[in-house]
């Protein structure tokens, strides 16, 4: 029986976490997968803390242009391994040492 690919996604989040280092001291990590790793052409990035959640997609189209429309206007995102609602918790901060994760949706067949 096949997984869903949500949790495939999920088992492949906790192994790029548990196998990144920690940000450098006043940073969080930022970790891409699958299209969003694509675009940047990076796995992941480590940003200046604390920053806010609705901060957090304007730097990303400032470091990578086309991003909000291409990839982050589809994605789920995680902090800490915790979706979150990119809407509803906009006033959230993202704080030293948090990770965060750009998750772009995964197709089975």
């Amino acid at each position: 029986m096949r997984k869903p690919a949500f949790h495939s996604m999920l088992t492949l989040q906790k192994t790029a976490i548990m196998s990144t280092s920690r940000p450098p001291a006043g940073h969080f990590s930022i970790l891409y997968f699958a299209s969003a790793a694509s675009f940047t052409n990076k796995s992941s990035d480590d940003l200046v803390a604390p920053m806010k959640l609705s901060t957090l997609f304007d730097q990303l189209e400032d470091m990578y242009p086309a991003i909000k429309q291409r990839i982050l206007r589809s994605c789920a995102l995680t902090v800490n391994l915790e979706y979150v609602d990119i809407q509803a918790d906009a006033d959230m901060l993202i704080n030293e040492g948090d990770e965060v994760a750009i998750i772009p949706p995964v197709s089975s067949g």
